[in-house]
């Protein structure tokens, strides 16, 4: 009879054990999928509550032979409660494409919207959902690196951690549900302290990587919100490069609403 328990446990520990291993092996696959939405989720709420602001821009372009031409913007956000932001950046110079602007209206659950004023023409071009991945104004930046990225649009994985610099970074996958997106993932690597993107890799729709945004320079304002002083994306299929610079961010300066409209967008300066 002893013999016979001591049978009776040992297969039931084993079997325990097997059952616990597929049990734990289950949630972990689980858990990177809820940890990735998570990280994701505290960066977009770290970032809650700015209202708006401004900024100038500096749009460096080179090609592979390192040829290199600028452009200078300016660029206003405005935050949208409940929704997705809304953003204007207008060209100043130089002279061919002063006053071109383009209107951004980033949105939760519908399809978001692009208008391109074209001065020489004077009229107000829709971005269709089938070019938001064509260069935005022959930079390595697509129209859709121009819009911000709501968190309910994207399936998210934790990948893993890795140091970056001086910070340790997670490492999150996060993989549009928009067929039209011209990215089939991202991989983004965010410091764990102040859950700011220092890296990102864009994979195409046949998931090669071909391009690489790195970010440096964040300053602090009003106490919460971090912001990059610089992004620099490189392409790796063509060689070319796009260095866009921050500076004056005003978190101050009272906004006009109506400037974020296709109305004002003629308008924009």
């Amino acid at each position: 009879m002893t013999a016979y328990k001591n049978i009776m446990i040992i297969l039931f520990l084993i079997s325990f054990l097997v059952s616990s291993s597929l049990t734990t092996s289950y949630a972990f696959s689980e858990t990177m999928e809820e940890k990735g939405y998570k990280i994701a989720k505290e960066a977009s709420v770290r970032d809650e509550g700015f209202q708006h602001y401004k900024a100038k821009q500096t749009m460096i372009l080179k090609n592979r032979h390192g040829d290199k031409s600028s452009r200078s913007m300016s660029v206003k956000v405005l935050e949208v409660s409940q929704d997705g932001d809304k953003s204007l950046i207008v060209f100043n110079n130089p002279r061919d494409v002063k006053g071109t602007a383009l209107l951004t209206h980033s949105h939760k659950s519908s399809d978001d919207e692009q208008w391109l004023y074209l001065p020489a023409l004077k009229r107000v071009k829709r971005i269709s959902s089938s070019n938001k991945s064509g260069s935005f104004m022959g930079s390595e930046f697509s129209y859709e690196d121009m819009v911000a990225q709501q968190i309910e649009k994207f399936n998210y994985r934790f990948i893993g951690e890795e140091a970056c610099g001086e910070f340790l970074c997670f490492i999150l996958e996060s993989i549009p549900n928009d067929k039209s997106s011209g990215y089939k993932r991202q991989i983004a690597w965010i410091d764990s302290e102040h859950y700011r993107t220092w890296k990102v890799k864009f994979f195409d729709r046949k998931d090669s990587h071909f391009k690489t945004l790195k970010t440096a320079g964040y300053e602090l304002f009003k106490g919460k919100f971090w912001r990059p002083t610089e992004m620099f994306m490189e392409n790796h299929l063509t060689g070319k490069t796009t260095l866009l610079t921050w500076k004056d961010y005003d978190f101050e300066t009272p906004i006009v609403k109506t400037q974020f409209t296709k109305v004002g967008l003629k308008r924009a300066r």
